[in-house]
């Protein structure tokens, strides 16, 4: 007999445990390079960035204070399962953003390299994530949300709101590690844009 391949297939928990692993870790490892070159990118990742910058806080403090808010929208109008989810992906960025540099030691990067490929790992995790009802909360919560209420893409919603952070980044950051940044963001959208779109993906938890 052949498979309905129409017929959404649910993710099992241990599926969801390994996409938010993956994704997780791919973000962290992006904001990683980033951090490595003075690099920021959009969303709460992007904002907790430019914070560290300027106050010296270690980002992974920051990341997770910032999202905090964000719960109550996650709890509200995505369900507990989506907040669960999201609270431990957050909670695993934060961990793996600040053990990263001990488990590898980055002695030098392009911050061409760092911004495209860095962008590129980001998308890719936040799409992992995407796929298996979670996030890294943030935006992304927002994003989710929109697009799945009012058929708003989330990557182009992103791209607009990330838009709006990089320009903060003209106050914080030297020229150059601001297009770097902008060129890393737009990587990071397109995959997003391009690959999570309303039915593309019939697996669902």
């Amino acid at each position: 007999m052949t498979p309905d391949l129409a017929t959404p297939s649910r993710h099992r928990l241990h599926e969801d445990i390994f996409a938010m692993l993956i994704g997780t870790m791919l973000v962290s490892l992006g904001i990683v390079f980033y951090a490595q070159v003075t690099l920021t990118t959009g969303s709460t990742a992007g904002l907790a960035l430019l914070l560290q910058y300027v106050t010296g806080i270690p980002f992974g403090w920051l990341f997770f204070a910032i999202n905090l808010p964000f719960y109550v929208l996650a709890v509200l109008r995505m369900g507990w399962p989506f907040a669960i989810k999201t609270f431990a992906s957050v909670g695993l960025v934060s961990y793996f953003t600040a053990n990263i540099p001990n488990w590898l030691d980055i002695a030098e990067i392009h911050p061409l390299f760092a911004a495209l490929v860095g962008g590129g790992m980001m998308g890719l995790g936040i799409l992992s994530l995407f796929r298996h009802k979670a996030s890294v909360g943030g935006i992304n919560i927002l994003a989710l949300y929109l697009q799945e209420n009012f058929s708003i893409r989330a990557g182009y919603f992103q791209l607009g709101v990330d838009a709006v952070i990089l320009v903060a980044a003209f106050f914080v950051l030297p020229f150059d590690r601001v297009v770097y940044s902008i060129l890393g963001a737009l990587v990071l959208n397109m995959i997003i844009a391009t690959n999570h779109k309303p039915g593309r993906y019939v697996g669902f938890s």
